[in-house]
């Protein structure tokens, strides 16, 4: 790193915009938040300590429920989600953020600190807000 970069922290790009359910809640319930919070992500709560966080997409909806033809008040959050998900430290430089999502092939994950969510980096955020353009 030269003098003129300065390191940029997962912490510092993470957006707080997500939602949390429950992997219990229908698709239907999960999507009326989506909407209601306009949210880009929504994170599928622990069920307890030992438990991990799950993460549902509107792409796993379309392609697990839209594309099946299955009715979005009989299919629960559980049978959809991605669990468990990476957790992403929030003093993570943002450069090895990125190849973690490129090793990992992922685009977003939620950021853990001390075994709670505080937010989610996706690569939008990375590469806008991480990217010194100064």
């Amino acid at each position: 790193m030269t003098d003129t970069q300065h390191l940029i922290r997962v912490r510092d790009v993470m957006t707080q915009d997500f939602a949390m359910v429950d992997g219990l809640n229908t698709i239907k319930e999960a999507l009326q938040v989506y909407k209601r919070r306009d949210a880009s992500v929504l994170i599928v709560d622990k069920r307890h300590s030992d438990d991990e966080y799950g993460l549902l997409l509107l792409s796993d909806i379309a392609k697990q429920v839209l594309a099946k033809d299955r009715a979005v008040d009989r299919v629960n959050v559980y049978e959809v989600m991605t669990k468990p998900v990476l957790g992403i430290d929030p003093n993570m430089d943002v450069r090895y953020c990125a190849r973690m999502f490129e090793r990992f092939g992922i685009g977003r994950a939620p950021v853990v600190e001390n075994g709670e969510m505080i937010g989610v980096v996706t690569y939008h955020e990375i590469v806008l807000q991480g990217l010194d353009l100064d």
